[in-house]
């Protein structure tokens, strides 16, 4: 049987991109079809995605000649799940691999392949996700409104050029870690200054949530909203000095830079 996609790779962010198509009824479940190694992980797919074929392998039979494909294997086991593609007949590939480029992907085609670089981030899984994608050299617009479609269904998509996407890497795919690392000392903070735990979870986790829907919802720049809650010698600025004089900004921007230089030694 052909199916219309076919995920490689049943990991979480595999089975996230399923899950969501499966909820936007992107395609019927059973034109979707996920190709998974491990015994263990396909029980569990069966189980969350009824109606949706859970495979082993990925076979000739499987793909038509409007079936797409998105690779979703860790960096070390991408170009084999490419080849595998190439070998059963697929002609249009959703790459959401780090550090590979289209180009890589492309060369083990032995003819013209639709690839788009995708860089989500980990808050897909509850569909809130950020990604940015790419088209390589045999890629049309209708192409990049596939790829769309699909990460559509688990957050919003950015369009840039593929030597952009090293850099959404660093920003966005690598900033929940930051976010995270900034919840998790503010924690810790108002547990040194003598809340508990859980109290101090509460007001940074939902502050933090809270601080995001007010940036979204008012349209305001950061620094307009910061600006708002720093009156002259309180205590907001205060604590804005101290982090300013820790040359926090700066950490950000090289840890930015950090991330993406690494995301093209990976791509080399």
């Amino acid at each position: 049987m052909a199916f219309q996609l076919i995920i490689i790779g049943g990991g979480r962010m595999g089975s996230a991109l399923a899950e969501g198509l499966v909820s936007a009824a992107w395609c019927p479940r059973d034109q979707l079809a996920i190709i998974e190694t491990s015994v263990e992980q396909r029980a569990v797919l069966g189980e969350r995605l009824a109606g949706v074929a859970v495979l082993a392998s990925l076979e000739l039979e499987h793909v038509g000649p409007t079936t797409g494909a998105v690779l979703c294997v860790k960096p070390d086991h991408a170009e084999a799940a490419a080849r595998l593609a190439a070998a059963t007949g697929v002609t249009r590939i959703l790459s959401v691999v780090a550090g590979l480029s289209s180009a890589r992907i492309e060369a083990v085609f032995p003819g013209p392949v639709a690839v788009v670089r995708s860089m989500p981030n980990t808050p897909v899984l509850v569909r809130k996700g950020v990604s940015a994608i790419a088209g390589g050299a045999h890629v049309t617009k209708d192409d990049l409104d596939w790829a769309e479609s699909i990460l559509g269904a688990v957050g919003t998509v950015v369009r840039v050029t593929e030597r952009n996407i090293d850099a959404v890497t660093g920003l966005s795919g690598s900033m929940p870690a930051y976010l995270y690392l900034v919840v998790e000392a503010l924690i810790d903070a108002g547990v040194h200054q003598g809340l508990t735990r859980d109290v101090s979870r509460q007001l940074v986790v939902g502050t933090f949530e809270g601080s995001a829907a007010l940036l979204e919802a008012t349209g305001e720049s950061p620094e307009e909203l910061r600006a708002q809650v720093t009156s002259p010698g309180g205590t907001t600025a205060a604590g804005l000095r101290m982090l300013e004089g820790r040359a926090v900004r700066a950490a950000f921007l090289e840890a930015v830079a950090a991330a993406t230089e690494r995301s093209r030694q990976l791509g080399r």
